[in-house]
């Protein structure tokens, strides 16, 4: 890990509606998707691929308008754990200094039936930061990140597809 630690604070909204029944979360932002100001940014991630994937998506939604359309078409929330931290560039593994989000706003504006991590650090964070407050459990999902190389599509997507039983 090279560089300096930065404190990033979350700068974009949740995306969620009153329809709403399942919450994906990631971490934090990665470099890419902060300076697109949203989420899944890094043309490399693959969560779009695999959710348009397993909404039978012909055309991947690409402009930040679309992603938020699909999103709310499909009843998904998306948001991350963390509101601010201390952080190097994109890596995980270097977070240090947490501050939750507030998951609250979502549980008690929609209908969540399910909450799934993108990754094990999201997991991890969840459980360490969140849980309590909540209340509620939390599925633990192979990460969409290019850093996880060793699953491929056909691996993510089956281990992603419970989803298919909320949307």
């Amino acid at each position: 890990m090279n560089g300096k630690y930065q404190h990033i604070r979350h700068e974009f909204e949740p995306v969620y509606d009153s329809s709403s029944r399942i919450l994906i979360l990631g971490t934090l932002p990665s470099v890419k998707s902060r300076e697109q100001q949203f989420y899944y940014g890094h043309p490399q991630n693959r969560f779009w691929k695999v959710l348009g994937n397993l909404c039978g998506l012909e055309k991947m939604p690409e402009t930040i308008s679309e992603k938020k359309e699909f999103l709310l078409q499909y009843h998904i929330a998306v948001w991350d754990v963390i509101a601010e931290c201390d952080i190097i560039g994109s890596s995980d593994s270097s977070i240090k200094n947490v501050v939750a989000a507030d998951l609250t706003r979502i549980l008690e504006e929609a209908p969540i039936r399910r909450i799934y991590a993108n990754g094990g650090k999201a997991w991890q964070l969840y459980m360490k930061y969140s849980y309590e407050m909540t209340g509620r459990e939390i599925v633990k999902l192979p990460s969409t990140s290019p850093a996880n190389a060793a699953f491929q599509m056909d691996r993510l997507l089956a281990a992603w597809k419970e989803l298919k039983l909320f949307i």
